[in-house]
C-alpha cells in the first residue's frame, strides 16, 4: 500500500470521493490538517503522490497564512521532482502560483454551483481527458482563478472562468473545480459557507438549486471523476 500525502485547509474540504478511489486501488491517503495547525512537511519523500485540497483563503494571503509559503515550496519541489501532484480549487491555484503563474479574482465573479466545463483546443487530444465528453458538468466553489504557468497545458474552460484546468508534463494536474465532492460534502458546504451564497452574481446558484437532484448529480459527477482521475491514479506506485 502506497501513502499519498493530502494537504487539507478547511474542516469540510477533505478528499471525498478521491479518497474512496485511492483506497480502492490500495493506496492510503495521509491527511495533513493544515487548518488545525499541522506543519507543512519538509518534502514529499516517502509518499507516492501529493494531493492539495481546496480552502476559503487566497493563495495571495501569505501575510495572514505564512504557511502558504512553505506549502508552495513543497508543491514546487514535488512538481520539479516529477512526483504525481493533483490540486483542487485552492490546490490548483497553489500549483499555479508555486510554478510561476498568477492567481487573481475571477473577472466574471464567483462561480458557485453546477456549471459545465469544456475542453480547450489543447485538451481535445490530451491523455489527461481521454474518455471524457467535449463538455460536462462539474461542481464549483471559487471566487479567484489562475493563469496557468508558462509551459503548462490548458485543458478546460467554462463560460464564467477561462481557466478550469491545466497540466504540467505527464504528472501534474491542477483543477479549478471540485470532482471530489459527495452529496454530504455539498450539503456541508452550503451550510458552512452559506454567506458565499448571499452575494447576487450570475455565477452564484442558491442553495436550493445546488442541492436539487443532488444524489443523481453527485452520482453522475462520481462517474465522470473516475475517468478524470484515472490518468493521475495510474501514475501512483
Amino acid at each position: 500500500m502506497s501513502d499519498i500525502l493530502v494537504l487539507q485547509h478547511h474542516p469540510e474540504e477533505g478528499p471525498g470521493f478521491l479518497a474512496e478511489m485511492l483506497l480502492e486501488r490500495g493506496h492510503r491517503p495521509v491527511i495533513h490538517r493544515l487548518d488545525l495547525g499541522a506543519a507543512v512537511p519538509q518534502n514529499g519523500k516517502g509518499y507516492a503522490g501529493l494531493v492539495i485540497m481546496g480552502g476559503p483563503m487566497s493563495v495571495n494571503d501569505e501575510d495572514r497564512h505564512p504557511w502558504l509559503v512553505e506549502e508552495m515550496r513543497l508543491i514546487r519541489g514535488a512538481v520539479e521532482a516529477g512526483q504525481p501532484t493533483l490540486g483542487h480549487c485552492l490546490g490548483g491555484q497553489l500549483i499555479a502560483k508555486a510554478m510561476g503563474g498568477r492567481v487573481f479574482a475571477n473577472p466574471a465573479g464567483p462561480e458557485i454551483g453546477w456549471f459545465p466545463v469544456t475542453k480547450t483546443a489543447a485538451g481535445q487530444d490530451s491523455a489527461w481527458l481521454q474518455g471524457l465528453p467535449e463538455s460536462f458538468p462539474i461542481f464549483h466553489w471559487h471566487g479567484e482563478t489562475f493563469a496557468p504557468p508558462e509551459g503548462s497545458t490548458p485543458l478546460l474552460s467554462s463560460a464564467l472562468c477561462a481557466h478550469q484546468a491545466f497540466a504540467i508534463g505527464q504528472h501534474c494536474l491542477a483543477l479549478q473545480g471540485h470532482p471530489e465532492v459527495t452529496a454530504a460534502i455539498v450539503r456541508a458546504w452550503t451550510e458552512a459557507m452559506a454567506d458565499d451564497l448571499q452575494r447576487p452574481a450570475p455565477g452564484v446558484q442558491p442553495a436550493a438549486e445546488i442541492t436539487r437532484d443532488l444524489a443523481q448529480r453527485c452520482a453522475d459527477l462520481a462517474a465522470m471523476a473516475r475517468v478524470l482521475y484515472a490518468p493521475w491514479l495510474e501514475l501512483l506506485r
